[in-house]
């Protein structure tokens, strides 16, 4: 006989590594056991709770509380604000905002506690565009005691939204954005909706209109028309007394072109370098207005007139860009959310139910679609879903072959769909919102999930197999295979949790495919132990009742 085990290895064997096997047994036989043969006698009430949770918490997808974004957001510990005048502002007006913003910064950092949660800030101006850009310290050293709520640290976004609202409305200004997701992935826009049409002008008023209705809405800021005004500029139309003269547009322009930028007159080769010599009109008579409308024009026949009696003159502004799409001119009128306040899909739904309509017959020949993070979102989850459907239909190929029937993999791969629960149950309980990451791990899910009912069922399977009855065998294979099933899923769940629980920005990106990941896996499991077994038989009643050899298995 062997010799006893003394001393710390014979404690450990004992107690501590018989302690977990001996917890296991006790939970199959008086905890999960029970509960399993409730289910299985009550399965079509077990597969009716199922189906309600998953509509539960697919109306709660779908009403929008909580919302999905292409990329997770990062936030760095930088808020930068950026403040667009209209071209051609001069400098001096530029940096007296640029000043207002410091100010305004200066201002809020010291409500909450100054060099202790900063760094520095940092400004500059290019011509008619003023940014200033506050550096906070890390968000763990943000000790700050004049939060409410009995919060003591302040987040980027927070703090970026403050100083917002204490810096007020700037009148004047093309437009206003503050970011605080410098540096991470940045799809677009959350809203933004492309508006197209023929006419420019046309073009310029109903995207005016729209960003009037995304002011009304509550939580959307950055509101963005779509239009910036460009550099000053006559436009010209010629009259019928010039046309008469033989004169046409491209006449006047080219005449005022020579007079005021140069005709080339001369072109030399000198060395290496191509010397141009332009003819143009002398500085003093080309320094004012007055002298554009006192310009001689000479018509075809050798005689002059006014400018000013050739074409009429407009003041306007250039656009600093048209863009076109299929030869339409384009404008894309875009806005930003305060997330939790109000939610991207919500506010775009609204626009195609409500407000888009109305605006396509008061400007014919108008058309919308949708661009920014919405445009790459659709394209992304088009392509993943294609991608998922071919997993599904390789997943079930290769389960229905071993298996030899139709329904059985069918039942194991209920998991999927409940593991999906699991992910977006996970990331409400996190506090994330799901995005293109969290669907990265969604299908990802999709080929974990099913290892667990696989291997009940096929315990089952060879159960019966031995001349047990449907209920006897699955019920049995539920007790046989709950240790491994458990132990697995726990385990993968403990691997990923250093991942989910981390909380430094570099990680941040991947932590919702670490969610949906580890909490499919976990509510997968209580589907594996309880509404595979139920369905299981459910399936073997229809069997019983139809006498149909389509659902596979017989006995």
């Amino acid at each position: 006989s062997k010799p006893p085990v003394r001393g710390v290895r014979a404690f450990l064997r004992r107690r501590l590594f018989g302690l977990v096997p001996r917890f296991i047994k006790w939970f199959i036989a008086k905890i999960y056991s029970p509960v399993q043969l409730a289910a299985l006698r009550y399965r079509y009430v077990t597969v009716a709770v199922s189906i309600a949770v998953l509509a539960v918490v697919v109306g709660y997808y779908e009403s929008g509380r909580i919302g999905f974004r292409l990329f997770p957001a990062v936030e760095s510990h930088r808020i930068r604000a950026t403040a667009v005048l209209p071209y051609g502002t001069p400098v001096e007006e530029t940096r007296k905002l640029q000043e207002r913003m410091i100010g305004a910064a200066l201002e809020e950092l010291g409500e909450h506690g100054g060099d202790t949660i900063s760094e520095g800030i940092y400004s500059r101006v290019r011509g008619h565009i003023a940014e200033v850009s506050v550096r906070l310290v890390p968000v763990d050293e943000r000790e700050v005691d004049s939060l409410p709520d009995e919060k003591s640290q302040i987040t980027s976004t927070e703090f970026g939204n403050l100083w917002r609202k204490r810096l007020g409305d700037v009148s004047g200004i093309e437009s206003l954005t503050f970011d605080s997701n410098i540096g991470g992935p940045s799809p677009g826009a959350a809203i933004d909706i492309e508006l197209s049409h023929v006419n420019m002008e046309t073009l310029e008023r109903a995207g005016a209109e729209l960003a009037e209705h995304l002011k009304s809405y509550t939580g959307v800021k950055d509101i963005d028309d779509g239009f910036a005004r460009g550099k000053m500029q006559f436009d010209f139309k010629i009259k019928p007394e010039a046309e008469s003269l033989g004169l046409t547009a491209v006449d006047i322009g080219r005449h005022v072109r020579s007079c005021f930028y140069g005709a080339e007159a001369l072109r030399q080769q000198r060395g290496r370098d191509e010397i141009r010599v332009m003819v143009r009109l002398t500085e003093r008579e080309r320094r004012t207005e007055h002298s554009l409308e006192n310009l001689i024009i000479r018509t075809r026949d050798g005689g002059e007139m006014l400018f000013s009696e050739a074409a009429e003159i407009k003041r306007g502004r250039a656009y600093t860009e048209i863009k076109r799409v299929d030869g339409r001119r384009s404008v894309n009128v875009t806005a930003d959310v305060v997330r939790g306040v109000a939610e991207p899909d919500q506010v775009i739904e609204d626009l195609k139910e409500n407000v888009l309509p109305k605006m396509m017959p008061e400007y014919p020949g108008l058309s919308y679609d949708l661009g920014g993070e919405m445009r790459e979102r659709m394209e992304a989850l088009e392509s993943l879903r294609g991608g998922f459907v071919v997993a599904l239909i390789v997943i079930y190929a290769m389960l229905a072959i071993p298996f030899k029937s139709y329904s059985q993999p069918l039942i194991v791969m209920t998991s999927i769909p409940f593991g999906i629960v699991g992910a977006v149950t996970g990331h409400v309980l996190m506090g994330y919102e799901l995005s293109i990451i969290s669907m990265f791990g969604i299908v990802a899910l999709a080929g974990v999930v099913v290892n667990d009912s696989l291997i009940l069922i096929h315990a089952a399977n060879e159960r019966r197999d031995e001349g047990a009855s449907a209920f006897d065998a699955v019920s049995y294979a539920g007790r046989r295979r709950f240790r491994p099933i458990i132990l697995t899923s726990f385990t993968t769940f403990l691997g990923l949790a250093p991942m989910i629980f981390e909380t430094s920005i570099q990680a941040r990106i991947l932590v919702p495919m670490a969610i949906s990941l580890g909490y499919g896996i976990l509510f997968a499991t209580s589907i594996a132990l309880l509404l595979v077994p139920a369905l299981y038989l459910v399936i073997e009643d229809f069997k019983r009742m139809s006498g149909w050899l389509f659902f596979g298995r017989t006995r």
